[in-house]
C-alpha cells in the first residue's frame, strides 16, 4: 500500500488549507487512513482518521470542530480540511494506513504505511 499526501503551505492564523492523501495498491479501498503530525523533538501526534467506509471519523480534541476529514472511496483518497489555523498547528503533516485492512485507530504505532510527509506553516 502506498499513501502520497498533498497540499501544505503557508497560511495566517485563522486561515485554511486542505490536504489530501490518495491511497493505492493492492486493497486499497479496504484501508483505514489517519493524518498525524509532527514537529521536531516531539512524538507524532494523532490529528484525525477515517474508516474505509468514510464513516466514524475520529479526531483529536485539539482540532475537534476546526479540521474534517473525508473520504472519496471511489478514488481512494482522504481529505483533511483545516480551519481556523493556529500557530501550534504548524507541523508536517503525514497520512498512514494501518497493518491490517478494515480497521484505523488513534496511535501512530497501529500504522504501517506512511506517505511522505507536507508542510504545514501558520503565521501568527
Amino acid at each position: 500500500v502506498q499513501l502520497q499526501a498533498f497540499g501544505g503551505g503557508s497560511v495566517q492564523a485563522g486561515g485554511s488549507l486542505s490536504l489530501s492523501c490518495t491511497v493505492s495498491g493492492r486493497r486499497a479501498s479496504e484501508y483505514g487512513v489517519g493524518w498525524f503530525r509532527q514537529v521536531p523533538r516531539k512524538e507524532r501526534e494523532f490529528v484525525a482518521a477515517i474508516k474505509w467506509s468514510g464513516d466514524s471519523p475520529l479526531y483529536a480534541d485539539s482540532v475537534q470542530d476546526r479540521f474534517t476529514i473525508s473520504r472519496d472511496t471511489a478514488k481512494n483518497t482522504v481529505f483533511l480540511r483545516m480551519d481556523g489555523l493556529k500557530p501550534e498547528d504548524t507541523a508536517v503533516y503525514y497520512c498512514a494506513a494501518p497493518q491490517t485492512t478494515n480497521t484505523y485507530d488513534t496511535s501512530w504505532r497501529r500504522y504501517q504505511y506512511w506517505g511522505r510527509g507536507t508542510q504545514v506553516t501558520v503565521r501568527g
